[in-house]
């Protein structure tokens, strides 16, 4: 079965929904199976995920101790578990994509992770976010 194509803006949008399951899950305390993640947050079979999706996710989750350790030390008076958790989900998605999928300008994914937090945060927190991942990226 052939999945329908949507756009790297929606595959984005997506990686969010699905990390942010991750995080909600992790906070309490629950069992984490990757490809049963996936498929409910995405709500379509494993195999007929978007590939972007799989390994941003997949990447995030894999390497999630490190990114947070990458961003807290640029993180002034601030820890990674005091962010908003959508706010955590964005971060974890740029740090993926830049770092371990690779192939991107940061320049590139600073932009989305600036138009996903405008998006879904609060009215200024696009700034804290885009200044974060200009100095961990």
């Amino acid at each position: 079965m052939s999945s329908k194509r949507i756009s790297r803006n929606q595959s984005q949008r997506q990686v969010v929904a699905v990390l942010y399951d991750y995080l909600t899950r992790l906070t309490l305390d629950e069992s984490i199976d990757v490809y049963e993640l996936l498929e409910n947050s995405v709500a379509t079979p494993f195999e007929d995920i978007d590939i972007y999706i799989k390994e941003v996710v997949i990447k995030a989750i894999k390497n999630h101790h490190q990114i947070v350790s990458l961003l807290e030390t640029k993180m002034t008076s601030w820890t990674f578990a005091r962010l908003n958790r959508l706010a955590q989900a964005i971060l974890l998605l740029s740090v993926s994509h830049y770092r371990y999928v690779g192939d991107v300008d940061k320049k590139v994914v600073i932009d989305v992770a600036v138009r996903l937090a405008k998006l879904y945060l609060d009215k200024d927190e696009y700034k804290y976010i885009n200044a974060l991942l200009d100095n961990v990226l």
